[in-house]
């Protein structure tokens, strides 16, 4: 996951048309079994096509979706509600889980390399993803945050500008 995360760049070369219809079902490929094995319902509508590297993408996509996944409540089947909108010049991205949610206190803290909430034994991982959610998110010249109240699950958002026409 480290060496990932730091191969993780904002090489503009590499970005072109990125249909997030794509991009999602690349990321609900990847998370197949755990999907499988927890029956979760991953709802969504028609997703935009966004200026991008499709393959960090397909990484945020992949990284919420299975957080939404991991982080759930017991005994319940987890949701995962994937919207988009339009803001001003961006579009607005949201992953609504109702998992275990996030205490105040440590919502900006999660998006920092290596901060872990949980307890390992209970919740595996190395603390990276939601850093380089952000990383990336960045690169794209956006940002990344999320809206949660404990024990209620949690909403991430991203924003990633709407590229204007080229000549």
């Amino acid at each position: 996951d480290l060496l990932e995360y730091s191969r993780v760049i904002s090489n503009r070369d590499l970005f072109s048309e990125c249909d997030c219809n794509e991009i999602i079902y690349e990321a609900i490929n990847n998370l197949r079994v755990l999907i499988k094995e927890s029956n979760a319902k991953i709802n969504y509508a028609q997703l935009p096509v966004i200026h991008g590297n499709q393959s960090q993408l397909i990484r945020v996509f992949q990284n919420l979706i299975g957080n939404g996944l991991k982080f759930r409540k017991e005994n319940e089947i987890p949701v995962i509600d994937i919207n988009t909108k339009i803001e001003g010049n961006k579009w607005i991205f949201s992953f609504k889980d109702n998992g275990i949610g996030i205490k105040s206190g440590y919502r900006d803290r999660i998006f920092e390399i290596f901060q872990r909430l949980n307890a390992r034994d209970k919740y595996p991982g190395t603390g990276i993803g939601l850093a380089m959610c952000k990383k990336v998110i960045e690169n794209h010249g956006g940002k990344i945050w999320v809206e949660s109240e404990f024990g209620e699950g949690s909403t991430f958002y991203f924003a990633i500008p709407i590229e204007k026409e080229r000549d």
